[in-house]
């Protein structure tokens, strides 16, 4: 693991870290620890990550906090939320930045994660061949 860049405890409705769910990220993998007596720990490669999203309700933003929604391909960790946490905007930008440079340096683009779901030779976006 390389140096962690962002790691922020969730927080209860009113902002306070009183949590046993860590979020953090270093420059190529995004990390949810979880879990007092059963510790479960994911992470998620950037290059992985498809969307990113923040939604702020009311509550969270008379105390500061959003979430962070995003996408993936991994097979653990499909759809998930960085739930409650402060600086949530500013998180989600540099989340974004890295996600890009992550898939630019690996030369990955939207096209690898288009498959051929059907099995039918064609990939479900191709040409006008919507399945």
């Amino acid at each position: 693991m390389g140096e962690l860049l962002f790691k922020q405890r969730k927080r209860n409705w009113c902002g306070l870290p009183w949590s046993f769910t860590v979020y953090s990220y270093d420059e190529e993998r995004l990390f949810v620890k979880s879990g007092v007596f059963n510790i479960r720990e994911d992470e998620v490669r950037f290059y992985r990550i498809l969307d990113i999203s923040l939604k702020r309700s009311f509550m969270q933003r008379i105390f500061g906090m959003g979430t962070i929604v995003i996408d993936s391909s991994d097979k653990t960790m499909k759809c998930f939320e960085i739930k409650n946490i402060k600086n949530s905007k500013e998180t989600k930008e540099q989340l974004s930045e890295l996600v890009e440079e992550e898939r630019q340096r690996k030369r990955i683009t939207g096209r690898e994660f288009m498959t051929d779901h059907d099995h039918d030779g064609y990939d479900d976006y191709d040409e006008g061949h919507y399945h």
